[in-house]
């Protein structure tokens, strides 16, 4: 009798002895590798991995020396730039792990990094087979965590969307294959089954009629044992981790009914339904694709923008001269020429030249953007008219392109509530199914038991909540796509719930709903002792340490100077300096205890009063569109901004908002949106996204302007990434939709559960016609959800 290894369930080898003691019991193992791992796991008090699991481990190699080295490749600082990133001290990687097959197996993996010490979190996705790691690369190397898992029996690397889209097409491909088998059996078992139920063969020897049954029941089988294998398998895994889903009572289903289809056919007794069966099969693997396209279609915009990177680079060396390079070999400070019609390769800031270039594949917006010397660029953007020479700022993970990809990955991840208690009720719904479903078969048994079996199928095929399980992830995952189309990047799970509660909106000013371009209007000078070229000059020199945008209005009266020292950044107040025995500040009015004005800046020396700046920023084109939209649905609009001139007033007054508050420093924004949310308001906060980090924290949903590569840094739930005021009108239209939508989904589901329960338990439902319900119920969900990418 052979002993199979108790990891990973293949045959122990004859004539091999090694053992693993688990929960106290000696258990056989077939190599060195399995006995490695399971010692391991155990030696990490994760026995409970052999409780939970529902399939086997994967058999285990061990790693030989050039794996290992290949291995510390990962370690190389060149090579890290393409798959990791770095915030807060903390560096981030999105791994591929091969083996991933349950639950368990993501328990067993969290469980292993987070016993690391230097590991701060682990996100497991079982359905992507990936995990998001964050950990201390300082101390601990890329190469132990991957070493780590192979301990355990994870084969895991760095995530390449190469590999991903491979594993979809084969996925795709095996929908195909298990649809084109039981689509091409089903019509020929319908072909007989017709011809029987219209009496085509009357007349004819009965031999002939169990002729076809045996026919029959051979083009069946293949649909059973091979097209509605994964649902039967799907089921098991369940039942094995104590959790009911969908495919346990489609499996008791096809399984019951081609199981006594067959006694029939073999005792030649009762009735067969392998038409039911297979026609059951067909349609719903049909409505499983349909999902996997759906969701296909909804990740195709970031799952294509890794291909749009150019595979080759043009640098310039310090002689001027061309030099041809993989696009993977850019290195920061390169500079790269680029010309007309070619796609920009890495992120930088343009040092020679102009141009215009179409940015559409992140902001949705096919109109071509201006750039001029010292505007930012991007990789995977295309170059319309210009010769142009760039300096490189941006590589691998940090640039803009892979930071959407990335953040959509995350927002996509994570599950909203709505989805675990539909989960949950699901779940619940399916119990009480099979609870029903033994009552009806326990009641028909005892009235006619030549129909009670019959008809408990039609009960647990008619009611089966497929379509209530896909009622929100799908709209949820369409509208994602829609959004991300449109340059409108969900950061967060909840935002689509959140935003169709929102009662008001608050806005910052510059930047927001003004263009944020500042040019000087007035300067009243204070002081004889200084002239207004003199003020012009000192205010230039400090601003040029800001990345305000007021500082930009300055930009040409710089002029060469002295070196300040010891220069500071006052969040909410301004900049200061120091120059051998003299302070320098410019700042907000009313800074070092002055006299408050409607100045929007002003100079101080010494901490005096010098000179005041007036400037002029023009309203967005769309501010006022915008606005309008929001009143008509019923919300108010609020303006909390720093600026302490009457600016405030003025454009408050023009776009008719509902209150202004001006000289607002970041704690004073943030007071105001917890003021809001006590008196019972479910506010959205509007700003740039860097300065406005507190305030993003405190309201239910905070919306950043563009804020270029720096967008994984803010901390807000949604990036405007065209800085279009429009998007967010639209990010409303859709978060109602989708609202709409999900309501018709579960609407529609619970309706024709409710409805199609009674008819099937009184015998009223043929099981061919409970298939038909069953089917058409999930594919109008999926239908229905993928108009929400048409808006």
């Amino acid at each position: 009798m052979s002993i199979n290894c108790f990891h990973c369930l293949e045959s122990v080898p004859n004539g091999f002895s090694a053992h693993v003691v688990i929960d106290n019991k000696s258990q056989p193992m077939c190599c060195i590798g399995c006995q490695a791992v399971a010692q391991n796991i155990i030696d990490q008090g994760m026995t409970d991995y052999y409780k939970y699991r529902t399939v086997q481990a994967g058999k285990v190699e061990q790693l030989v020396p050039e794996q290992l080295a290949f291995i510390k490749s990962y370690d190389n600082e060149d090579i890290q730039d393409e798959f990791i990133t770095t915030n807060d001290n903390f560096s981030e990687v999105l791994l591929s792990v091969e083996g991933i097959t349950c639950a368990a197996c993501a328990w067993l993996i969290e469980k292993q990094l987070l016993s690391l010490k230097t590991v701060k979190r682990v996100d497991v996705n079982t359905s992507t087979n990936r995990a998001m790691v964050q950990w201390d690369k300082t101390a601990t190397p890329l190469s132990e965590i991957i070493t780590s898992l192979a301990k355990i029996g994870y084969k895991a690397y760095p995530f390449q969307s190469d590999l991903e889209a491979q594993q979809k097409q084969q996925t795709a491909k095996a929908y195909i294959r298990r649809l084109g088998v039981a689509g091409l059996m089903t019509m020929q078992v319908m072909m007989f089954a017709f011809a029987m139920y219209f009496g085509m063969f009357s007349g004819m020897d009965s031999n002939f009629e169990e002729y076809f049954r045996w026919i029959s029941l051979v083009l069946a089988s293949p649909v059973i044992l091979y097209s509605a294998l994964p649902f039967l398998s799907n089921a098991i895994n369940g039942l094995k981790a104590k959790q009911l889903n969908m495919d346990l009572p489609v499996s008791l289903a096809i399984f019951g009914a081609y199981g006594a289809s067959s006694y029939a056919t073999i005792m030649n007794v009762g009735e067969v339904y392998f038409e039911s069966v297979c026609m059951f099969t067909f349609l719903l693997l049909l409505g499983k694709y349909l999902e996997f396209r759906a969701r296909l279609k909804a990740s195709e915009f970031t799952a294509n923008l890794q291909k749009l990177l150019p595979l080759t680079a043009r640098t310039l060396d310090a002689n001027g001269q061309e030099h041809i390079i993989a696009a993977k070999k850019l290195k920061l400070n390169d500079i790269i020429l680029i010309k007309a019609g070619e796609t920009i390769p890495a992120d930088g800031i343009l040092i020679k030249g102009k141009t215009s270039v179409d940015e559409s594949m992140m902001t949705g917006e096919h109109l071509p953007v201006n750039k001029f010397i010292n505007h930012s660029v991007y990789a995977g953007t295309v170059n319309h008219d210009g010769i142009i020479e760039i300096k490189i700022n941006k590589i691998g993970q940090s640039t803009l392109l892979n930071q959407i990809i990335r953040l959509q990955h995350n927002a996509l991840s994570k599950r909203p509530k709505l989805v675990e208690i539909t989960d949950k009720v699901a779940q619940w719904f399916v119990a009480v199914l099979l609870i029903f479903a033994s009552i009806t078969a326990f009641g028909w048994y005892q009235i006619a038991p030549e129909q009670a079996f019959w008809i408990t199928i039609s009960v647990l095929v008619a009611t089966c909540p497929c379509a209530l399980s896909l009622a929100i992830p799908t709209a949820l995952t369409c509208s994602v796509a829609n959004l991300t189309r449109k340059g409108i990047l969900i950061k967060q799970a909840h935002v689509l719930e959140t935003l169709s509660k929102i009662t008001l909106f608050a806005f910052d000013k510059t930047g927001t709903l003004t263009q944020g371009r500042f040019s000087l209007d007035a300067v009243d000078i204070l002081s004889e002792e200084y002239t207004k070229n003199q003020v012009l000059e000192i205010a230039a020199q400090l601003e040029s340490y800001s990345e305000h945008p007021i500082a930009r209005a300055f930009s040409q009266y710089k002029v060469p100077g002295h070196k300040l020292n010891d220069i500071q950044l006052h969040p909410g107040k301004g900049i200061s300096a120091q120059y051998n025995d003299t302070h320098y500040a410019i700042g907000k009015s009313g800074w070092f205890n002055s006299k408050k004005t409607n100045a929007q800046a002003t100079l101080y020396i010494n901490q005096q009063p010098i000179a005041r700046f007036y400037f002029v920023d023009k309203i967005k084109d769309d501010a006022s569109t915008l606005i309008n939209a929001l009143h008509t649905h019923k919300l108010t609009c609020h303006m909390l901004t720093g600026d302490a001139s009457d600016a405030g007033q003025r454009i408050a007054k023009k776009l008719k908002l509902h209150s202004v508050q001006s000289g607002c420093s970041p704690k004073d924004k943030q007071t105001a949106v917890e003021q809001w949310s006590t008196q019972g308001e479910v506010v959205a906060m509007v700003g740039d996204g860097v300065n406005d980090s507190p305030v993003f924290a405190s309201a239910h949903l905070s919306i950043a302007m563009e804020t270029g590569a720096d967008i994984s840094k803010n901390s807000a739930d949604v990036v405007l990434l065209n800085s279009d005021l429009a998007s967010i009108e639209h990010l409303l239209i859709v978060a109602k939709k989708t609202r709409r939508i999900i309501k018709q989904n579960l609407t529609l589901s619970l309706l024709y559960n409710g409805s199609i329960l009674p008819l099937a338990a009184m015998g009223l439902v043929a099981p061919w016609m409970a298939v038909i319900g069953m089917s058409t119920s999930s594919i109008i969900v999926i239908c229905n959800s993928l108009r929400l990418l048409k808006l």
